[in-house]
């Protein structure tokens, strides 16, 4: 009894034992997870790195004045053909790409406009009813609710309503529009003061800088994407007044109209088209520089159309063998393929053949900058225009018109009239045969050597040669005395004047190659 009673106490002091080591490894581990002495596992990774600057404070401050622009047309049912003319596109080069080019970026494709909603369905939409027709972006400029966007948005609409980064609906009223530059202005009345934005000054951003593009991409509302500036100066052929800003932010269908900023939140461009063999951005965004667009919008405001001045000639480049034609030392400036009967600058003396280098002391490097420089100025103004004619510049008065509202096209009936007397004669050496022309003027062109220089440069059967070196010439004697006289001045080329399609354009031929 006694032996099994201490048995029992000597167990039970060893379990009371074990328990109260338990209890102070329990308690002393508790203690080191309180203090932090618990077996330490690994950090999670954290670099520090150097901190890109963030767009957000930009972002913050301009959103407000971005919106997103709908337009709504009373639509009438038309035949639907899918031509290009509906669309506006009538105007344009014969180019499959440059088609593309713009219906993908300005909702003409296939699927309809922006965020897929169709441009135009005629079908059961003859109940003149408003119909969605557009959908793209635009920005504010002044606080009383002036904005601008595209052309190209707005051109087929009869009612705008603007979103505000909010959320608010506004009707606005169309100010004015300029196709050729493809702007447009838009004016909000009511809704008290609006946040607008300033146009930068695009001269001073360089290729690299930051830029930060919002607007409103397939009708999702603000968007913001961030690139650098790509290039400058492109032309891709949408008009006369070509000088885009290329930009690699995504830009997509809906930015139409939208704004690209600079770091200080001022509109360096305005997001007009892409490039996009799928469709979608790829990085290739174009911009109507700042600089174009301040311009363009005032007038807009003030007049409701632009006012162009107008030298009322046809230019083309000048290439280095037209160049070396003529004497003269780069083939920078305009080359004057002809000068219009009631144009300002026929009256001023300006004649085809006459390169175009300078306009009030400002030198010309291209027909795109003519263009520009001229359409700069106010009709009415009075302009020097320097000419490079018969080896040496004349400075020329010319007294500027009003670029007219849309490009006259002559008829081309009394070309095609035209019959080819029965005996033609060859010139071997420019690998030409040609025949004298029905009133007498010039040698119609029968045939044209397939390996001839004549050939390259894009002569054809049909073409007529007027002059050469600014002569006329009416037979194969007078081309051969031009290319003589040519020789004789040590000129390697000579500059011979083509008509097609009642249109003239120069053609650099080397003297004495077949």
């Amino acid at each position: 009894m006694n032996i099994a009673s201490n048995s029992y106490s000597r167990t039970r002091k060893r379990l009371m034992a074990a328990v109260a080591s338990l209890a102070v490894v329990g308690t002393a581990g508790a203690a080191m997870l309180a203090t932090g002495t618990a077996p330490v596992l690994a950090d999670a990774v954290r670099v520090e790195a150097p901190q890109v600057p963030s767009f957000a404070d930009v972002v913050e401050h301009v959103s407000p004045a971005v919106v997103s622009v709908k337009v709504k047309a009373k639509i009438q049912p038309t035949a639907d053909d899918g031509s290009d003319d509906q669309n506006g596109f009538d105007n344009l080069p014969d180019n499959p790409q440059l088609r593309r080019f713009f219906k993908e970026f300005r909702g003409f494709g296939d699927q309809g406009g922006q965020f897929g909603m169709p441009r135009f369905n005629h079908r059961n939409q003859g109940n003149g009813e408003p119909r969605p027709v557009a959908q793209g972006s635009g920005f504010f400029i002044s606080e009383d609710g002036y904005l601008v966007t595209n052309n190209h948005v707005v051109s087929e609409g009869s009612d705008f309503t603007v979103v505000t980064n909010d959320g608010k609906e506004l009707d606005a009223k169309l100010i004015g529009t300029d196709p050729r530059t493809d702007l447009a202005v838009l004016k909000v009345d009511g809704g008290g003061k609006f946040t607008y934005v300033d146009f930068a000054d695009d001269s001073k951003i360089r290729i690299g800088d930051w830029v930060v593009a919002v607007g409103n991409p397939f009708g999702l509302g603000g968007t913001v994407t961030a690139g650098i500036v790509s290039a400058r100066g492109r032309d891709i052929g949408a008009g006369p007044y070509d000088d885009f800003i290329q930009i690699d932010a995504s830009v997509n269908r809906g930015n139409s109209g939208g704004p690209t900023f600079n770091l200080n939140g001022q509109v360096i461009g305005i997001n007009t088209a892409i490039f996009s063999p799928s469709g979608g951005s790829v990085g290739i965004a174009f911009d109507i520089p700042a600089s174009t667009a301040r311009q363009v919008v005032e007038d807009l405001m003030k007049n409701g159309s632009v006012q162009r001045g107008w030298l009322g000639v046809e230019i083309q480049p000048v290439t280095s063998d037209i160049a070396e034609s003529l004497g003269l030392k780069s083939d920078k400036g305009a080359l004057v393929s002809s000068a219009q009967d009631a144009g300002p600058g026929k009256k001023a003396g300006i004649t085809a053949g006459d390169v175009i280098t300078q306009v009030d002391g400002k030198d010309v490097a291209s027909p795109k900058e003519l263009a520009r420089v001229i359409g700069a100025y106010a009709p009415g103004k009075s302009v020097d225009v320097t000419v490079w004619r018969n080896g040496k510049n004349e400075t020329v008065k010319v007294d500027l018109g009003t670029l007219p509202s849309s490009d006259k096209q002559a008829s081309n009936d009394d070309n095609n009239k035209q019959a080819a007397p029965a005996k033609p004669d060859t010139l071997a050496d420019l690998g030409l045969t040609v025949t004298k022309s029905e009133n007498g003027k010039g040698l119609v062109v029968t045939d044209v050597d397939p390996d001839s220089d004549a050939a390259d440069r894009g002569i054809q059967p049909g073409d007529v040669i007027t002059s050469i070196n600014s002569n006329e010439v009416n037979t194969t004697d007078d081309v051969s005395k031009a290319m003589t006289d040519a020789t004789k001045a040590g000129r390697k080329a000579v500059l011979m004047q083509i008509t097609r399609d009642d249109s003239n354009r120069f053609v650099a031929l080397p003297v004495g190659k077949g």
